[in-house]
């Protein structure tokens, strides 16, 4: 009898890696969710076992920031299981302001989770995954194609992820790995919440920034009001790509995000990106 595939995904405590993981068990896969905090792990179990699979979803500790835990948790994957068909990065943190307000040690700090964690944990499983001619699957963000304002720190970490992931694609296929990007729009879930963002707080000390700080918490709050996800629906097409016989490189996970990355993607100067998000500080 053939043993289930395994899959690998990262930041599960909540949100889009919580609904993925859940949908993944429901697909069939043995699902290792992972989580920097295995004590946060309450949630997800519990939608496991309203779902009806507990027995399919391992919660184990793993911190993308950190190469000991990266390897500690591939090698009890291995151990366990004897495979890894998959990886879905989608451990990540936001990160709100402008480099001026930030400085610069916040922006490496972005960067480390969103950018440099999904570099350490791809390089660590990619043995495994050609042994499997398995798949690397990468929650990315519309951030990742259009850099929207007040996000230099986060966009610049998701567009560096999308160069990575796009010139390791065609590297990867020639041993048979399959490289995609998710990029989900605007998601009612914790991920934004965990900021900690005092929105009047925030303007209070943007100094000159202010004015257009308050102009695109309003287009933002406007945004999700009528366009956002659920991370059961935003964690449908991570799954698509989980099962696709031959998944693309790039997946949208609504219309408002094909519809929001179409801008850049069909924008040779620049122009159009900069009048959309122009319009978000203002």
């Amino acid at each position: 009898m053939t043993s289930p595939k395994t899959v690998l995904i990262t930041g599960t405590s909540s949100g889009i890696g919580l609904a993925t993981a859940v949908a993944a068990a429901r697909a069939g896969w043995t699902t290792i969710a992972t989580m920097r905090d295995t004590g946060k792990a309450d949630a997800l179990l519990k939608a496991a076992a309203e779902h009806g699979v507990a027995d399919r979803i391992q919660a184990k500790r793993l911190d993308v920031t950190d190469p000991e835990s990266i390897a500690a948790c591939l090698d009890e994957v291995i151990a366990e299981h004897g495979r890894l068909d998959a990886l879905v990065n989608n451990a990540g943190a936001a990160k709100t302001g402008t480099i001026e307000l930030l400085g610069v040690d916040e922006v490496r700090a972005a960067m480390e989770v969103n950018f440099f964690g999904v570099v350490a944990t791809t390089r660590a499983a990619l043995p495994h995954l050609r042994a499997t001619r398995g798949r690397v699957i990468t929650v990315s963000s519309v951030g990742g194609a259009v850099g929207q304002p007040f996000n230099e720190a986060y966009c610049a970490a998701k567009f560096a992820v999308e160069g990575f992931m796009e010139s390791l694609a065609p590297v990867a296929a020639t041993l048979g790995v399959d490289v995609t990007v998710v990029e989900p729009g605007p998601v009612v879930s914790e991920f934004v919440a965990n900021q900690n963002l005092d929105r009047p707080a925030a303007v209070a000390a943007a100094g000159p920034y202010a004015p257009a700080l308050e102009a695109y918490f309003e287009a933002v709050r406007n945004v999700f009001l009528a366009d956002a996800q659920t991370p059961a629906e935003a964690a449908a097409p991570i799954v698509g790509a989980l099962t696709a016989d031959r998944p693309a490189f790039r997946v949208q996970t609504s219309a408002w995000a094909r519809d929001f990355v179409a801008t850049t993607l069909a924008d040779l100067d620049g122009s159009a990106v900069q009048t959309l998000t122009s319009a978000w500080v203002r």
